[in-house]
């Protein structure tokens, strides 16, 4: 049995409980209010889940919270899948919001409250990797998630305070979102007022029956065309919204999974599209800061814009469970013991001694410690 979104507002608030079975990751971009986080298997017999109240079973689209109320139903629980899941309460959110001019708050949240956590350190990465040069034409990509909608708006407020003359283009791929998706990513531009340039593909068509790493296929087919169509509009860079968290998973992701240390760069040359360059503005900015700005505009983002996201055997299952939420979690319990291991991890790959490594690559050329020894 399915309850939709309008239905939940006819009931009283006391008479339900959401229960959202998504995972921590996609859960972390955003969450009905009031809802549980709670595994479907860990439904049953917890004490945070209320007997008395008919139960509300939320996933992201309405798919695999189905079977998860059935099963609850049949062992004598009252409980109903929502549906459309968070997608729908969060589009139906947005029609409610329709006529709020929210922009000049968010922007005003930049400059006050969040001047020192976010701006700041936009600007120093800006100014510390020379990102943003003079005569730039700056293809800003938004994916739909709270990182690349911020960095958009952080790029507005340059421009107002701008040195020196550059241009920006806010681009919008579709490699195929359902329309649900579509219709989040396109509202949330237009009440943030950021003028998107959208452009189509098919990419998540193209990797749907890939089995080997189609979520590394996809991000690699999706920045090449990003880059092509960034130089069709004549920009010479695009902008990603990687931040702070995403480099130092990235270092501890290529000791541990990869042999290799290496990180994820402020900025690249491209070495297919000749001068065109990949910058990444979020660098220095922490994930907890961009969630705390989210938070406090009332924002809601999508956390993967893919239409394959809620029934991905490759994303969802176990045992082929992402190594970047194994990386958060490691990281998370180091942090325990050691408060400040994020920045050192951070900052080891500013402080390689070259003469205490046994070998390193330069220019794609191995070089051993016994050639000078």
């Amino acid at each position: 049995m399915e309850i939709t979104v309008q239905q939940l507002k006819e009931l009283q608030e006391d008479s339900y409980q959401i229960i959202d079975i998504r995972d921590e990751a996609k859960a972390a971009h955003g969450v009905i209010p009031g809802a549980v986080l709670l595994s479907p298997d860990n439904i049953e017999g917890n004490p945070e889940v209320s007997l008395s109240k008919k139960l509300i079973i939320c996933c992201s689209v309405g798919k695999i919270s189905i079977e998860v109320a059935e099963n609850l139903s049949d062992k004598g629980y009252d409980a109903v899948s929502l549906s459309g899941g968070y997608t729908a309460w969060l589009l139906a959110r947005m029609q409610e919001e329709k006529e709020e001019e929210i922009s000049a708050q968010v922007e005003q949240s930049i400059r006050k409250k969040f001047r020192k956590n976010i701006w700041c350190k936009f600007t120093k990465a800006i100014n510390q990797y020379e990102l943003v040069k003079e005569g730039d034409r700056i293809a800003v990509c938004i994916s739909g998630g709270k990182d690349s909608m911020l960095m958009a708006k952080l790029f507005q407020e340059l421009k107002l305070h701008n040195k020196f003359p550059f241009e920006v283009k806010f681009l919008v791929m579709d490699p195929g979102y359902s329309p649900a998706n579509r219709t989040v990513i396109t509202e949330n531009a237009r009440k943030l007022n950021i003028p998107i340039t959208i452009f189509e593909s098919d990419i998540f068509d193209s990797v749907y029956n890939v089995e080997k790493s189609p979520c590394y296929l996809c991000a690699r087919m999706r920045r090449g065309h990003l880059y092509h169509y960034a130089k069709e509009l004549g920009c010479n860079k695009i902008a990603l919204g990687h931040h702070y968290d995403d480099v130092i998973e990235t270092i501890l992701m290529s000791m541990l999974y990869g042999a290799q240390v290496q990180t994820m760069m402020p900025k690249l040359h491209s070495t297919n599209f000749e001068g065109m360059e990949l910058i990444r503005p979020l660098y220095l900015v922490r994930e907890d800061d961009i969630k705390a700005w989210r938070d406090y505009n009332g924002l809601h983002f999508i956390q993967c814009a893919c239409k394959f996201t809620d029934t991905c055997t490759t994303c969802d299952n176990e045992e082929n469970r992402s190594k970047r939420v194994e990386v958060k979690e490691l990281i998370k319990e180091m942090k325990k013991t050691n408060p400040f291991v994020e920045t050192n991890i951070f900052k080891s790959v500013e402080n390689v001694h070259v003469d205490a490594v046994v070998a390193y690559k330069l220019d794609g050329v191995r070089h051993s410690f016994l050639d000078e020894y």
